[in-house]
């Protein structure tokens, strides 16, 4: 009788706080799609303040400038700078660190895969940590 009560118990546990759960990821993939999808926005209008903006304070003291920071993604992040569509893929949260799939083709028809990591922030906001391209095999050229 006592085992059951206790299955019982955590059962209601359970049912209590997995969908808070599954609500806290399902908000916390929205916020980190919306900041992928707003500095995707930025590189293709060139605004490089506001796609700076998003990134994390270790990106800054690697690129202590928008227009350096414009200049590293044009040249080395091509399928992000410019891509011609892009939609999100797996997410992942740990802690504070969440990972974003997004699959991306290219302006000039080439399949990626980018790779994002986001961190919180002590201030509560997310900032981008990097970002890894790799090249889809048989998309485009």
């Amino acid at each position: 009788m006592l085992s059951l009560l206790r299955t019982l118990v955590a059962l209601v546990v359970l049912a209590t706080f997995a969908p808070a759960t599954a609500r806290a990821a399902d908000a916390a993939a929205t916020e980190v799609q919306t900041i992928i999808s707003s500095q995707i926005d930025a590189f293709k209008h060139q605004d490089g303040a506001k796609a700076y903006s998003f990134a994390a304070p270790e990106i800054h003291l690697m690129f202590p400038d928008p227009d350096i920071f414009m200049g590293m993604v044009r040249q080395g992040y091509a399928a992000v700078y410019n891509p011609q569509q892009f939609q999100f893929g797996a997410f992942a949260a740990e802690g504070g660190v969440f990972k974003q799939q997004v699959d991306i083709t290219a302006a000039d028809g080439t399949g990626w895969t980018a790779l994002y990591t986001l961190s919180r922030q002590p201030d509560g906001s997310l900032k981008i940590n990097g970002c890894q391209l790799i090249k889809r095999p048989g998309v485009g050229a």
